[in-house]
């Protein structure tokens, strides 16, 4: 009886990711909605505000998902929800 090499713990794991990984190249995730905003500081925060009241993040998992400040004190900014709420 031959010996059963063992495998390495996360073999398995790293699998599924790449199965996922390849069923997701060149596609769109329909699932949430991005939206990227350059704006002066005060008007950034009345925009993320806007999202977060008009889409909670409870609901639609709103978020800011990156920001960035730019030297003539605008903030670039990317907001993230679900495309709808279940």
């Amino acid at each position: 009886m031959a010996a059963k090499i063992p495998r390495p713990p996360l073999d398995g794991l790293k699998r599924q990711i790449d199965r996922y990984r390849q069923g997701q190249k060149g596609a769109h995730n329909p699932a949430f909605i991005r939206e990227t905003f350059c704006l002066n500081r005060e008007d950034a925060r009345i925009k993320a505000r806007e999202w977060f009241d008009a889409f909670p993040r409870a609901a639609y998992w709103t978020e800011i998902e990156s920001w960035r400040r730019l030297e003539d004190d605008r903030i670039e900014f990317t907001m993230r929800r679900l495309s709808s709420a279940d």
